[in-house]
Order: structure tokens, then C-alpha cells, then sequence
């Protein structure tokens, strides 16, 4: 049985400079779409490599390449704390009911290629910031993603 998941995790809102979003849709629940997400591996593992991690494991986009400079990579200081869907609460600890989840965005070329973690995504799209945000599952992420003009 593999150790409970920390709950603790990144929300990494993908986008191009003309505000087009990348959302992935969810393996384990189709029709759920999502920016990459993804908790800590340790308790001490930085966020900021939380967010690295996980986008390369969820997209294959790697962070500090001469395409995707490390300074594209943008805390954006702003966490939410909500309740862990009871579908993947047998994750977590015995009684973990909420989840800190720390939001990032990510600056990418618009014809950055993608490649899916084929366990987690089952495909992605590429949508303007409106209709990314009306297309997610999580009020938190449809959140983040509407915030993003104010953090280009």
C-alpha cells in the first residue's frame, strides 16, 4: 500500500501570453477537467519543485529548459484550503479531510508540444481563460484561472 498522500499540493495554471489555458482531463474521472495538480512527495519538498514536478510528470513540459525558462514559473502567493472530494479521501492519512492547495501559473510558448501522463490525462485542450475556467470541475481551479489576467 503506497504511504498516504500529504495534503499539501500545487494547482499550476498553464498558459500562453495571449491567455489560452491548458486543461487536462482527468484519467480516473472522465469528463473532469483540470490544470495540473499535485501534492508534495515529502513534507519538506519546496513547492516551487512541487509545481516543476508535476507539471513534467502531467505534461512533460520541462521547467528551466531554453523553451520554458524557470522565471516563467510564477507563485502566484495565494492558497486555498478545501475539502478532499470523498472519492479520494482513501488516499490521504485515517480523518484527512481538507486539502492547502498553493497556486502557480506558468508561462508557455502556444506551440509548446504536450505529452500526457497516459495513467493520470486521457487528453488536453487548449482554451481561452473564460471558457478554461467554465470548463473546470473545481471552484478553486475555475478561481485561479480567472484570476489569471491579473497575474500577466
Amino acid at each position: 500500500m503506497p504511504a498516504p498522500k500529504i495534503p499539501e499540493s500545487v494547482l499550476v495554471v498553464i498558459h500562453t501570453a495571449d491567455l489560452q489555458v491548458l486543461l487536462l482531463e482527468r484519467a480516473d474521472k472522465p469528463g473532469f477537467w483540470q490544470s495540473v495538480t499535485g501534492s508534495k512527495d515529502a513534507l519538506d519538498e519546496p513547492l516551487m519543485t512541487t509545481a516543476i514536478r508535476e507539471v513534467h510528470e502531467e505534461t512533460g513540459i520541462l521547467i528551466g529548459s531554453d523553451h520554458v525558462p524557470a522565471k516563467n514559473l510564477r507563485d502566484w502567493q495565494l492558497s486555498n484550503v478545501y475539502e478532499i472530494y470523498p472519492v479520494w479521501r482513501h488516499r490521504y492519512a485515517e480523518g484527512v479531510t481538507h486539502n492547502t492547495e498553493h497556486v502557480f501559473g506558468l508561462l508557455v510558448p502556444p506551440d509548446l508540444p504536450v505529452q500526457l501522463a497516459e495513467r493520470e490525462h486521457l487528453q488536453y485542450r487548449w482554451l481561452s481563460w473564460r471558457e478554461a475556467a467554465d470548463q473546470c470541475f473545481s471552484p478553486s481551479n475555475a478561481e485561479a484561472i480567472l484570476q489569471l489576467p491579473q497575474h500577466c
